[in-house]
């Protein structure tokens, strides 16, 4: 396994553009790549993560977003389990949720004008590496596209998530506990499932006229996806859920 850690001290800002107002905090990329060459180029899409907090100085007191973008006040991260147990730093959750405070006017699609499927005060869950994220007015923001935008939370629950757009909301099934010949699997040893129960759909993705086109897949559907799309969440009862597009459910299963 190869692993290339750079920091900021290792990238040369020289001919970048500085705007007034902005300056761009520290920046972290990690790569993780297999030593192999030909490597899946998924994996180091995956494990090359960028990131980079934009300042607004305090002189600017508001952010309009525009087109079909939306401004995020992100939830802060959990410090304790649900036992008080204290969590260090490297043990807390990056959050991928917030309130919306900002939304822009939209888009056009033909000579169709499509408003923002959110509000502002909504909570939302998005996508873990969308957006531009911000420090400002003393919280982190997240500036993304309405795109972006995984579902909306109407409870404190994930399992309670209204799905947007061509999202699918699934319950991922357990894992075997025993192999085919009857042995116990440890955990380490319990390989991920790709299959799960459909528990909520989105209304589907825009046609030319701006209107949804309703998904293939349907509540209660059991269903086969791609094993490295989407967003895994964990319910206040423990039990895995995975948001992703509805492009990447591959098939329904049948008994």
């Amino acid at each position: 396994m190869a692993s290339l850690q750079l920091t900021c001290s290792s990238i040369s800002t020289k001919g970048l553009p500085s705007f007034q107002g902005l300056r761009q905090s520290s920046v972290s990329l990690s790569v993780v790549a297999p030593s192999r060459v030909g490597f899946d180029q998924r994996t180091l899409r995956r494990g090359l993560v960028v990131r980079a907090a934009t300042v607004v100085a305090p002189k600017y007191t508001s952010i309009k977003p525009l087109g079909d973008r939306v401004l995020v006040k992100i939830k802060t991260v959990e410090e304790k389990t649900v036992g008080g147990i204290l969590l260090p730093s490297t043990a807390q959750t990056k959050p991928q949720g917030g309130e919306v405070v900002a939304i822009g006017e939209g888009k056009t699609i033909g000579k169709t004008k499509v408003d923002i499927s959110v509000k502002t005060g909504a909570q939302i869950v998005y996508s873990k590496y969308a957006g531009t994220e911000l420090e400002f007015n003393g919280s982190n923001h997240m500036l993304l596209k309405e795109d972006d935008i995984v579902g909306i939370l109407e409870t404190e629950d994930i399992k309670d998530m209204k799905p947007l757009n061509d999202r699918v909301l699934i319950k991922v099934a357990e894992a075997e506990e025993k192999t085919a010949g009857g042995l116990l699997l440890t955990e380490a040893a319990k390989e991920k499932p790709s299959i799960g129960k459909v528990v909520a759909v989105g209304p589907g993705p825009l046609d030319e006229e701006g209107n949804p086109k309703p998904l293939t897949v349907s509540s209660g559907n059991t269903v086969l996806y791609s094993k490295y799309a989407g967003n895994d969440f964990k319910s206040a009862d423990g039990c895995d859920y995975i948001a992703l597009r509805a492009t990447d459910v591959m098939a329904v299963l049948s008994s």
